[in-house]
């Protein structure tokens, strides 16, 4: 394990970007209005916030990006690969919720057929979490089986009020952590003070979800045609939200745009929630608001799970909690689908 002082984080993350990286960590983005990762350059500070806005999921897979282009000439047709992300970059002060969400977005993104697109990216950036030490009440990561005390990535650090410690986990850390050579050699004791003072915040916290032997797969058509779902998807508004602020939320859709000399096509995120979501020519398979609400927390709660050995869609962020302007969240489903389940 390494140390450096707080006086030294600017030093750091100078020494990180002369290393051939772009640096990105999470900046206070107004009063109020919480963090969000920016490029770090001289006088940038990192926030104090819990967590950002939006998750280190755009690094790898961004909102919006075009795919590639065709230029048409008669009846050549040339394809034009669009793609600049070649370049390394370090994400620093990633909470151990989103550090589980790459995993979660790996097992869909780089299994066959791999995603050129997605794997790019991971293979040329490195992450730098953060520990956590003052979770909020809308958090439930240790539920989800994540350990906001050991957040995971290719560097994971804790950072006290005068130190922040580092632990290379991968090849990538290694090499990064190896460079910065005013890094000195640390013990333990302090991390692990901290460590305990922050499981105990966590047991602590409000939000407490049921068992998951009650989402098995063996349990997913009792699920599936429970009568919860009416009440519960009632008040959904439909905006997307939930999924938009969601670091492990996968789906997108694929337009095509006429430029008029050629086309461009480019992937954007899409949102179970939304009507026209999976709508083919033949119409829409789901085309009540309840079943796209259903849709959503049985894929994160049993298909999911499911089909990747136990591993669950939900990371407990709790930015769903924190941003649905009904205060609808995955917790008060799942305690509600428990509740039928066991009658």
């Amino acid at each position: 394990m390494k140390k450096l002082p707080i006086s030294k984080l600017n030093d750091f993350f100078s020494a990180v970007s002369k290393a051939g990286n772009k640096v990105y960590l999470p900046v206070d983005i107004g009063e109020g209005k919480g963090a969000d990762y920016k490029l770090w350059s001289e006088g940038v500070e990192l926030s104090k916030a819990l967590n950002t806005n939006r998750s280190a999921k755009d690094f790898f897979f961004p909102q919006t990006e075009n795919l590639f282009e065709l230029k048409m000439d008669g009846k050549n047709i040339d394809v034009i690969d669009t793609r600049t992300e070649a370049e390394d970059f370090v994400v620093f002060g990633v909470r151990a919720c989103d550090v589980r969400s790459f995993e979660v977005l790996d097992r869909v993104f780089l299994a066959n057929p791999v995603d050129t697109y997605y794997k790019t990216r991971r293979e040329h950036g490195v992450i730098i979490s953060l520990a956590c030490t003052k979770p909020a009440h809308t958090c439930f990561c240790h539920q989800m089986d994540v350990d906001a005390t050991n957040a995971g990535g290719d560097i994971q650090t804790w950072m006290t009020d005068d130190a922040l410690y580092l632990e290379a986990l991968t090849e990538k850390g290694k090499a990064l952590l190896s460079k910065i050579d005013f890094a000195e050699d640390a013990d333990e004791k302090a991390v692990e003070a901290q460590k305990a003072e922050t499981k105990k915040a966590l047991e602590a916290l409000p939000l407490t979800m049921p068992s998951a032997e009650i989402f098995e797969e063996k349990e997913l058509l009792k699920l599936f045609n429970s009568p919860k779902w009416a009440s519960l998807s009632e008040s959904c508004l439909a905006c997307g939200t939930c999924t938009f602020v969601c670091p492990t939320c996968q789906c997108y859709d694929i337009r095509d745009f006429d430029t008029g000399h050629g086309v461009k096509r480019f992937r954007c995120w899409d949102s179970c929630m939304y009507s026209d979501f999976t709508k083919m020519a033949h119409g829409n398979p789901r085309v009540s608001q309840l079943e796209r609400f259903r849709q959503r927390f049985m894929h994160k709660l049993v298909y999911y799970p499911a089909n990747n050995n136990g591993l669950k869609g939900c990371v407990g962020c709790g930015r769903c909690l924190a941003k649905c302007p009904i205060s609808m969240n995955i917790v008060k489903v799942a305690k509600s689908l428990a509740e039928e389940a066991t009658k």
